[in-house]
């Protein structure tokens, strides 16, 4: 190893588990390390880290569930996609455990998604070209042709419709919290009632909006599309923290 993870660590100490994964991320920072980049052995690390190989491997555990390393089982361990995927476990778990912060979680989540498309505005219209714009159009149109209370066709939809939205950012960090919003969604929306047939054709008809909008270079008629389409969600989880 080029530098020690664990700097003034006295050989054989057995470090805590937790103090061990610091250790690890402090090398993969001072190594400047990307993600894919191979970390060096168990036994390396045990020697470099004066820890036990039990401490290493708990520490290591941690860390793949974090997705800040990901173990390849017959080759070894290397840096993680460091994505956010534990972030989205924990909202979703959160919407699961308790029926009053799920609602939260979801309202919360409608206005970090709203956010990103409104005051992105600008660069989601400059970025996205016309082949995107057309499978824009053919999503809207599978919403109109698909019943909103009957199967999950419509949500798909409307999901692969924001995904593609704000892919041209190439931001991992807005789609990863754009789609989990709609992991959360999948859990919350049995407990929302209300979604009445003027809300899906208001719906519909936003996202046509979004799209001409973005077509025609309208970032104003764009931002008030995106604040149509938010309404009648917001409205029904309104409802339902307050049943």
């Amino acid at each position: 190893m080029a530098s020690s993870p664990a700097r003034g660590g006295k050989p054989g100490r057995t470090l805590l588990r937790q103090e061990v994964a610091e250790g690890i991320k402090r090398y993969i920072l001072e190594e400047r390390l990307r993600p894919g980049d191979a970390l060096p052995t168990e036994p390396a690390l045990c020697e470099a880290l004066g820890a036990s190989r039990s401490s290493v491997r708990e520490a290591v555990k941690i860390l793949d569930a974090l997705d800040i390393v990901e173990v390849r089982h017959g080759h070894g361990t290397y840096v993680g996609r460091l994505s956010l995927s534990a972030l989205v476990e924990s909202l979703t778990f959160r919407g699961l455990l308790s029926p009053g912060d799920d609602f939260q979680v979801l309202a919360d989540l409608v206005d970090v998604r709203e956010l990103f498309e409104r005051g992105m505005a600008d660069r989601i219209i400059s970025l996205l070209r016309p082949a995107d714009l057309d499978r824009l159009d053919a999503l809207v149109a599978d919403m109109r042709g698909t019943d909103a209370h009957a199967g999950d066709g419509f949500v798909t939809a409307d999901r692969t419709f924001h995904a593609l939205l704000v892919a041209p950012l190439g931001n991992d960090l807005i789609g990863q919290l754009s789609m989990a919003f709609w992991d959360v969604y999948a859990i919350v929306a049995p407990h929302l009632d209300g979604f009445t047939h003027a809300d899906e054709t208001a719906t519909i008809a936003a996202h046509q909006a979004v799209v001409d909008a973005a077509r025609g270079g309208d970032t104003a008629g764009f931002v008030k599309a995106l604040g149509e389409h938010y309404a009648p969600v917001r409205r029904r989880i309104s409802e339902a923290r307050g049943s």
